[in-house]
């Protein structure tokens, strides 16, 4: 089977990564088109998966764009559409992995006579999008898609809730390799000096710096911690959000928290990073699709602090293999974060449950097999 997947990412976030991990073992029968040019590409590259930029020309409509901003973007998406139909002929099928991929590969699946799948990793509601971006969206996928494949159940009930058809939805969560997440003793002890962090219990928290990612709840839950008790953030700001940052930092500067938060920005080095943490905290405000470095924090053996809603709720059994906590409120994220550091020896064993638990239910070759059967179910006929 030959696939043409679409991404409108140069950025490697959550969805692009899983996307790595499903092109890879088609190899040169994959081909993943890309709407912006960036450390993607140069990671499919390195992944051995092929990869074309198709434009170089900003698509500007966000998720919370309204009906004039997608018009106006006609100009832009028209020639881009072409660009993805001639190179469809060649596929048995186009699997659009973002939003935007998707308006573009239903466009094209349509003049192309190719099978559209669609997989959906966002929380399709108005707390993420506008209404013209939602309703967009769900007619899209509607009368275009053969298949849609959510990343949680979560995603799943969204979907259906905004008026998505039950019989093109199946959930299958993200693969992840636990190889990957296997860190050497000594990689994570010359971390911890290189950053200062010998005797201080870390906590963790990696995603990129944005408002519904609740890095501010973290703060003020550090406030309310010992001195010995430091933060590491790890991502930085995307899509137009470098205000937040900047309130970040007044936030830390203002509570006198200086020398107790570390912005490390974007990464390569996440397991050894995780590994060398006490504590990794997950503080969405807002219903997070899956949660991919809840996973992440699991395989690398660390016990998590999650937010209650969304798809972390179906990764963590509070008190299990990780915690829970009410989104958005700093004292009971404190309390827990006290409650870890009391209870070592507990906290250890719910840790070692996340390891394994994980290992088992997210193995990348498993997902991969099951997305597999499902995109032979809906292959053209015309290949």
């Amino acid at each position: 089977m030959k696939v043409l997947f679409l991404d409108q990412s140069g950025k490697p976030g959550g969805a692009e990564l899983c996307l790595v991990d499903i092109a890879k073992p088609y190899g040169e029968n994959a081909l993943v088109g890309l709407f912006a040019d960036g450390d993607f590409r140069k990671l499919l590259a390195e992944n051995q998966v092929p990869v074309e930029v198709l434009t170089t020309q900003a698509i500007k409509v966000g998720k919370q764009s309204g009906l004039f901003q997608a018009l106006g973007s006609l100009g832009q998406i028209v020639p881009l559409i072409n660009q993805v139909v001639q190179r469809a002929r060649k596929y048995d099928l186009i699997y659009a992995n973002t939003q935007k991929a998707l308006v573009v590969g239903a466009v094209a699946s349509f003049l192309a006579r190719r099978p559209l799948v669609y997989h959906l990793h966002d929380i399709l509601s108005l707390e993420h999008f506008s209404k013209t971006n939602l309703r967009v969206a769900v007619n899209l996928i509607n009368r275009c898609a053969a298949l849609v494949i959510a990343n949680s159940q979560a995603s799943k009930m969204a979907f259906l809730e905004a008026g998505g058809k039950s019989d093109l939805v199946r959930v299958v969560y993200n693969g992840f390799a636990a190889k990957n997440y296997e860190v050497d003793e000594l990689e994570v002890r010359n971390l911890r000096e290189h950053l200062r962090l010998e005797g201080k219990f870390v906590i963790g928290h990696f995603s990129r710096l944005s408002p519904w990612k609740g890095q501010h709840i973290l703060i003020d839950a550090l406030s309310q911690c010992p001195q010995d008790v430091v933060v590491i953030l790890v991502g930085d700001a995307l899509f137009g959000e470098q205000e937040y940052v900047k309130d970040l930092h007044q936030k830390v500067a203002g509570l006198g928290l200086e020398n107790r938060i570390n912005f490390l920005g974007f990464r390569a080095d996440i397991p050894q990073l995780m590994t060398m943490c006490d504590l990794i905290t997950h503080t969405s405000i807002a219903a997070e699709p899956f949660g991919r470095v809840i996973v992440e924090a699991m395989l690398c053996g660390k016990p998590v602090i999650a937010a209650e809603a969304g798809g972390a709720m179906e990764l963590v059994e509070d008190g299990i293999n990780g915690f829970l906590v009410t989104p958005g409120e700093p004292q009971k994220l404190a309390q827990v974060i006290h409650n870890c550091r009391q209870e070592s020896v507990k906290t250890a064993n719910i840790a070692n449950n996340a390891r394994i638990s994980a290992s088992e239910r997210f193995d990348v070759r498993i997902i991969n097999q099951q997305i597999q059967e499902l995109l032979k179910s809906i292959r053209s006929p015309t290949s």
